[in-house]
């Protein structure tokens, strides 16, 4: 086994095209180190429909230029064998360790297999790259990019000339064609034959943002703006300017792109004290609202004054507020979100008379639905523009959530007074999660097994009236891992997060409201609930 091992480290050194992993792999050779060489040879990492994701380094088990080469060449035979022979891919990539090194070698072997290749001018939030694929008229894009993960990951996204990211079965016949890969040696990879665009695309991309916006609305929202250290600030800073926003207080230390996101420890406005600084920025500024987007810049998180003080919207918020915005403007279409997020939407989309649709998890499926006019999910993705960019979108986001701000502003009101009116209106909507990070996997795997095989009954007193198996898929859903309960007022879901090692429990309960004077103690009631719900699947769930 010890010699197997490290044959097959020495044969992946041979053919290692990046110097820094090669140095760092003959290092471990060298030294003997088993149990790293076992953990990054323990197989390889999976092409799925999220594409790739995972941790900088050598060998098969992580993110490197190996990997990202047979990744490209087994996109580029899929495309072929699809009739794509000759096609564009656009290739845009954030600036993250490595991304623009993944980004050429990826136009390389585009070329080399026959393809046409241009990559994006500099590194530039992933909205713009899905918008590229359709405004150039491209077969496929690739985003390199890790979104929000930590500093050490970075990722693969891949979209179709559709312009939204892939789902089966496209995805496993591309990693089918990135198994048939045996040897790097068969992949030409040319150093020159693929464009490098200009800033014409991004043109292009911020005068499509005008059309979120009702023409002559109010544009009066002061914003304190946080780029979370990644590429967003330019390109909102462009967009705001555009639409005669107030210029954005930015949060300076996390303003410029740096792959080591030296001042939060997890580059997600979700995760605990991520956005302290933009707080602290707010309370300096006092402007309405305050802007966070993810390093790639395709979610939107919002922060709003409350009690003398700052808190974060919820993603469900946010969603629900965006949404009575567009019925309130009129908006046709059909309004879609996953199974994870607020059945509010439903209730403001039923009361305006629009269609609306449930989906699976991720952008990939949203942006799939019929008439499309609105989708979000409760991790701060909304597609708010979807004829122009068909996934989440954290720069028309922020226009829309601003354009809000400022028209409520100017009848002296706010976006938490529009919450309290869609909660008198629909019934209070609270939302939580439990999550939980793992470093060992099999953790997660129990979880769902015990779930599965020892299935609650009730949660905080609640009989579970509807318990479903989501692999089994529904008449509306196609399988997916994950269960769903449904209680009196309240709702569970619990899946395994699909690009981070956590275990996501998604919580909702719905609680009626009278009138505005009882909103404090609808809330009182949902917070009660939603934490008994947390206790009880924690100890059902083991976790």
């Amino acid at each position: 086994m010890h010699d197997d091992l490290i044959a097959r480290a020495q044969a992946w050194l041979a053919e290692d095209p990046d110097a820094e992993t090669r140095d760092e792999l003959a290092k471990l050779i060298d030294a003997g180190d088993v149990t790293e060489l076992a953990d990054r040879f323990a197989g390889t990492l999976q092409f799925g429909t999220a594409g790739l994701r995972g941790e900088l380094g050598a060998g098969p088990m992580r993110m490197n230029r190996t990997v990202v080469i047979r990744a490209a060449a087994g996109l580029a035979a899929y495309l072929k064998k699809n009739g794509q022979s000759g096609g564009l891919v656009v290739v845009g990539y954030d600036a993250r360790h490595k991304s623009a090194d993944f980004a050429r070698d990826t136009a390389a072997v585009m070329s080399g297999a026959g393809l046409r290749a241009a990559v994006l001018p500099h590194p530039l939030p992933t909205p713009v790259l899905a918008y590229a694929i359709r405004h150039l008229g491209a077969v496929a894009g690739v985003e390199v990019t890790a979104s929000h993960n930590p500093p050490r990951d970075n990722g693969y996204k891949v979209y179709l000339g559709d312009g939204s990211q892939i789902v089966p079965p496209a995805d496993a016949e591309i990693a089918a064609e990135i198994d048939a890969i045996t040897t790097l040696t068969s992949v030409p990879r040319p150093e020159s034959g693929w464009e490098t665009l200009d800033d014409a695309v991004l043109d292009a991309y911020l005068a499509r943002t005008d059309a979120v916006l009702a023409p002559g609305s109010p544009r009066t929202a002061r914003t304190v703006y946080t780029a979370m250290h990644g590429v967003g600030k330019d390109v909102l800073l462009a967009a705001f300017a555009r639409a005669g926003f107030p210029a954005p207080a930015l949060v300076a230390e996390q303003a410029e792109p740096d792959p080591d996101f030296p001042t939060v420890a997890f580059p997600n406005p979700e995760e605990p004290g991520a956005m302290d600084l933009a707080f602290a920025k707010a309370r300096e500024t006092e402007p309405d609202l305050i802007i966070a987007n993810d390093p790639d810049a395709d979610r939107c998180a919002v922060a709003v004054g409350e009690g003398g003080d700052w808190r974060m919207l919820r993603g469900d918020e946010v969603g629900s507020l965006l949404a009575a915005h567009l019925v309130r403007r009129g908006a046709h279409g059909t309004f879609a979100e996953s199974i994870v997020s607020s059945s509010l939407l439903g209730r403001i989309a039923e009361k305006a008379g629009l269609p609306y649709e449930e989906t699976l998890t991720g952008f990939k499926w949203i942006a799939r639905v019929e008439g499309l006019r609105y989708g979000y999910e409760e991790a701060l993705g909304y597609c708010v523009d979807p004829d122009g960019v068909r996934d989440k979108d954290g720069i028309t986001a922020a226009l829309l959530i601003t354009e809000l701000a400022s028209e409520l502003k100017e009848q002296g009101r706010t976006l938490l007074d529009l919450l309290d009116d869609l909660a008198v209106e629909h019934g209070l909507h609270a939302t939580d999660q439990l999550s939980v990070r793992v470093e060992d996997l099999s953790v997660i795997a129990d979880a769902m097994r015990r779930l599965r095989e020892q299935p609650p009954t009730e949660l905080a007193g609640r009989t579970i009236t509807g318990s479903e198996d989501l692999t089994q898929g529904t008449d509306r859903l196609p399988p997916t891992d994950g269960l769903r309960y449904t209680l009196d007022g309240a709702r569970v879901i619990v899946r395994p997060s699909g690009t981070e090692p956590k275990l996501k429990c998604y919580l909702e309960v719905v609680v009626p409201v009278a009138a505005h004077d009882r909103l404090p103690e609808a809330r009182a009631k949902a917070a009660e609930v939603l934490a008994a719900i947390k206790r009880d699947l924690s100890a059902a769930a083991g976790i």
